[in-house]
């Protein structure tokens, strides 16, 4: 003995039935829609070195080693260099030398003064509580340059007055194709 009869959702009389259907439809085809561009090539090369007890010493000088095959050799690109320290980083900017080493063995030493932050807004980068993050782009703005396929190297430096420098969380290197 049944006490209730069956509830016909999907049945023709049922007159909420093709609405759900054309809502589910839409939904997939739009959620299809916006997550397919996500399936493309990230054209991000980011490495980050853990500084030991956050105490960046001028002896450690991490090296970024990553491996270029562009398919597209018109491409240009952005790099940037990438610090994390803390809240109690005790001065408004860092200066690193940035040493680079292209696939075909040309060297650059690179000294750069970075600014972390001003007195009238503070830290510059991102932050989430006592952890703050800076992306400085260090190629110019308006002109990103061309990588060549093959394996480049990079070695951040802390060149301050204070060594070890305290408070620095992580240094690396991101490059990034230029839009």
């Amino acid at each position: 003995m049944h006490l209730l009869p069956p509830i016909p959702i999907f049945a023709k009389n049922f007159p909420l039935s093709k609405h759900i259907l054309n809502y589910i439809s839409i939904f997939v085809l739009l959620t299809s829609y916006l997550l397919l561009p996500a399936c493309g090539t990230v054209d991000v090369f980011e490495k980050n070195a853990t500084i030991p007890k956050q105490l960046w010493k001028s002896s450690y000088k991490p090296e970024i080693v990553f491996t270029v095959d562009p398919k597209d050799t018109t491409a240009r690109y952005n790099i940037y260099i990438v610090i994390r320290h803390t809240d109690a980083y005790r001065y408004k900017n860092i200066w690193i030398n940035f040493h680079s080493e292209a696939p075909n063995g040309v060297v650059q030493n690179l000294p750069l003064n970075l600014q972390l932050a001003t007195d009238s807004k503070g830290w510059l980068g991102t932050g989430m509580d006592d952890i703050f993050e800076h992306r400085i782009l260090i190629t110019p703005p308006q002109s990103p340059v061309p990588l060549n396929a093959g394996t480049y190297r990079f070695k951040l430096e802390n060149i301050m007055r204070e060594d070890p420098l305290k408070n620095v969380m992580n240094v690396g290197v991101r490059v990034e194709k230029a839009p």
